[in-house]
């Protein structure tokens, strides 16, 4: 850090096994990219080029790259893995991942419907060549699943070989573990956390106001995702206490 100040609380440090900050990249142009990296790449853990913005992106493999230079993780968000599943593809999407270097790989459902054993297959294959993210949960706001179902879901593809699971809430934040408002369905959070492990969880939490409900309940070394760009900082310095909302979160505690 920059000075010194105490009562900051102890965040975990890269390479983070928990603690993750990731980030939801949908269409930065490779200067934009070098340019968040200059001030952000410290707090990023893992860079998703979010649903299947990745297919229409010029100089890919150059952007890719870049992140790669910077020691951090690139994966496809879990929409172009289930793209290609649907069009009967999944041998050329591993074909994909391998020719750009990807070492991440989200699956997901929650665009289409997969039997959850053959989910956890393709998460038991993927899981040999790299490092699975497993989302649940629907982008479909009419489905909701209920709190004993995600927890059975999220231990199972933790044991099919998946490293975390995604808890769903789209880049808007307002499906999944989060009300149409963007609230969070608190009932059924504090619920999965009395069955799954936290740090194996990455919570979707694009709006602040989800951010500093998970700070405050899991610590400053919550798993956070989709979070954009521009708001990595600011969050990191919400982590330490070092933004009004969780100025007093720390102190006389550290």
């Amino acid at each position: 850090m920059n000075f010194n100040l105490t009562q900051i609380p102890e965040r975990t440090t890269k390479p983070r096994n928990y603690g993750l900050t990731m980030v939801m990249d949908k269409g930065l142009s490779l200067q934009e990219a070098k340019n968040f990296l200059s001030i952000a790449a410290p707090h990023v853990d893992i860079l998703k080029l979010g649903f299947g913005t990745s297919f229409v992106t010029p100089n890919l493999r150059e952007k890719i790259e870049v992140y790669q230079a910077a020691n951090i993780p690139v994966y496809f968000g879990g929409t172009l893995f289930e793209a290609f599943l649907i069009r009967n593809q999944i041998d050329d999407f591993i074909s994909v991942i391998k020719d750009y270097g990807i070492k991440h790989v989200e699956v997901s459902d929650g665009s289409i419907t997969i039997p959850h054993a053959e989910k956890c297959g393709y998460i038991e294959k993927l899981a040999k060549i790299s490092t699975v993210l497993s989302e649940v949960g629907s982008k479909d706001a009419e489905h909701i699943i209920p709190p004993y179902k995600w927890i059975e879901l999220m231990n199972a593809e933790l044991s099919a070989g998946a490293s975390y699971v995604i808890a769903e809430a789209r880049e808007s934040g307002n499906v999944g573990i989060y009300r149409g408002s963007g609230e969070v369905r608190e009932g059924l959070v504090q619920e999965i956390l009395t069955q799954v492990p936290s740090e194996k969880i990455i919570w979707e939490a694009p709006q602040k106001a989800q951010q500093l409900y998970f700070l405050e309940l899991i610590g400053c070394n919550v798993n956070l995702g989709n979070l954009a760009p521009s708001e990595v900082i600011a969050l990191e310095a919400m982590r330490v206490g070092l933004r009004g909302d969780t100025f007093h979160l720390y102190l006389d505690k550290a």
